[in-house]
């Protein structure tokens, strides 16, 4: 155990209590955390609560990062099973706001100005309070423009720091101990939390993806993202557009048929826009991130999290489309293959036989019924399967798209998903055929045969050179033995001392019988010294394996 372990001793027993609390103490056990020295005692819990109900709801009392990461392990279909993503779409955010002069202090700190100096007016009470930050009202004092500025909660930032070193090390023992985790691939999950928190920490990049977005869709007025004041931007500040609308959950219960309808088509073809023309989308466009202004535009919100697809990634979904809807299953095992990571031809013929069952199941569908996210859904679980995993941008963007495909589909129920992304599926799979597009697949196709011609050579004749002088090594790198290695190393360390027990044991009764000086109510000292030695030890050998449970 490292020194910083050691200092976040006192965190690490009170998650081992919350998991206590909620029923894990099996996974507290096969990890080796004495749970019958936890205070406390079990959560009541309804005899109907599910396992993923209650890892939703103890990753609420967790705290703020492990509601991150739940909320981002949502948007892993690849990984999850559906029921338990359901489940972790329901974590709530809901803090209580932090004080005016907390928030006060952030803003003139990052700012550097006294807050009367920037703002005309700033309302004491959020507009929105979640784990990470909160939104206030105000009002610029050099233009009088209203606006909504974020503010990072005080003190935020370390104790996500410190979640997240803990995190890491509870996957890791986690992955390295309990086999059946291990497809979850959890320490690069931890890996790539650490990765998006500290992104979704430093409000500067989420100006650069608001800027991103408006430039992407500066042509589509109706569906836009709250303008940034440069200004006033900092790492832990925010200073946006104050958008006047309701959210679009309100909406969808109020709005008359002809509205819905409007907003449905609208925001589907916003969502396609984002993923195969632009590649750069939202990556958690529910309800509650949309704004409906007075004039049927959408506004969207919450910037933190975004994915980014490369245009071979694009034109291969573009492709995928098609193969799903001409029920090409060959197509579409070769894409879905070389989207895989790990992938092999071990498993191929089965990937295809799963794959025309699924294509089967919507074979019979007329074009406006099928859910293209859930077949995407369908095809990652497939996956999950056969311990194939798809990388994280393409995974969130099949769970961006289910959240816009369900979403539209409860403002309109007979929309046609299929012929909304029409039009913008043709023109970008004719676009891979313009000269400009073959073109750069030339050169760029010229520049790999040119680096080979340059690299490939020296390097065959470095191989052949060791090769002939007897200097070419093969490593072998053993993962996952993390298990067997501890074993051993218990095993080794209890026979070892059985046999120094049995030494002393035998050295004792040797010893006894010589009968040498000093004596001990009759008998030699130290073979009495060796006889308790040894049974203490044994005792504690004995106790050890007992409280292990594996004998």
């Amino acid at each position: 155990m490292d020194f910083k372990t050691i200092m976040h001793l006192g965190r690490f027993k009170d998650i081992a209590v919350i998991l206590f609390r909620y029923g894990f103490d099996d996974v507290l056990n096969r990890l080796g955390f004495p749970t019958r020295y936890l205070p406390g005692s079990r959560h009541p819990l309804d005899a109907e609560t599910t396992t993923f109900e209650r890892i939703r709801r103890a990753l609420e009392d967790l705290g703020p990062t492990f509601v991150k990461f739940g909320q981002m392990m949502s948007l892993r279909p690849d990984l999850l099973p559906y029921p338990l993503i359901q489940e972790l779409r329901k974590l709530r955010e809901d803090v209580a706001p932090v004080p005016f002069p907390g928030i006060c202090s952030v803003v003139e700190k990052s700012l550097e100005s006294p807050l009367e100096e920037i703002f005309s007016h700033f309302e004491e009470e959020p507009l929105a309070s979640a784990s990470m930050a909160q939104v206030h009202r105000a009002v610029l004092a050099s233009s009088k423009q209203p606006v909504a500025v974020k503010v990072q909660r005080p003190g935020i930032g370390q104790i996500i720091r410190k979640d997240l070193y803990i995190l890491e090390v509870v996957a890791h023992e986690i992955h390295e101990r309990l086999e059946d985790f291990r497809v979850y691939e959890l320490p690069n999950l931890a890996r790539e939390l650490r990765r998006t928190m500290m992104r979704e920490l430093d409000f500067t990049r989420e100006a650069r993806n608001i800027r991103i977005f408006r430039a992407n869709f500066r042509n589509l007025t109706r569906c836009f993202a709250p303008r940034v004041f440069d200004a006033y931007v900092r790492r832990h500040v925010l200073t946006m557009e104050l958008i006047q609308g309701r959210r679009l959950s309100h909406v969808m219960a109020e709005a008359e048929d002809a509205e819905r309808h409007d907003l449905a088509r609208l925001g589907l073809q916003a969502m396609v826009k984002q993923i195969l023309e632009d590649g750069f989308f939202h990556a958690d466009p529910h309800p509650g991130n949309i704004l409906v202004t007075g004039d049927r535009s959408i506004c969207l919100l919450d910037w933190g999290m975004v994915g980014r697809l490369s245009r071979d990634i694009r034109y291969e979904l573009i492709d995928l489309i098609h193969a799903i809807v001409e029920k090409d299953s060959e197509r579409v095992l070769e894409i879905v293959l070389d989207f895989a990571r790990g992938s092999s031809l071990e498993h191929r013929s089965l990937i295809h036989r799963e794959i025309l069952d699924l294509l089967d199941a919507y074979h019979g569908l007329p074009l406006e019924q099928i859910d293209l996210g859930s077949l995407l859904m369908d095809i990652a679980t497939m996956l999950r399967e056969y311990k194939l995993h798809l990388p994280s941008d393409l995974a969130m963007m099949i769970r961006a798209l289910i959240t816009a495909e369900g979403t539209a589909r409860e403002l309109c129920p007979d929309l046609n998903v299929i012929e909304e992304a029409e039009d913008l599926v043709k023109r970008l799979a004719m676009e891979r055929w313009r000269p400009p597009e073959l073109l750069r697949g030339l050169r760029r196709t010229l520049r790999h045969l040119a680096m080979m011609q340059r690299d490939v050579p020296p390097r065959v004749l470095q191989i052949l050179d060791k090769m002939q002088r007897g200097e070419l090594n093969v490593r072998f790198q053993h993962e996952n033995l993390g298990d067997l290695r501890r074993t051993l190393d218990s095993i080794s360390n209890r026979l070892t001392l059985g046999l120094i027990i049995a030494a002393m044991i035998i050295g004792s009764s040797m010893i006894i019988t010589t009968g040498v000086a000093p004596f001990l109510f009759g008998y030699p000292a130290l073979g009495i010294i060796g006889y308790l030695v040894s049974g203490l030890f044994g005792l504690w050998l004995i106790v050890t394996i007992l409280r292990s449970r594996r004998y």
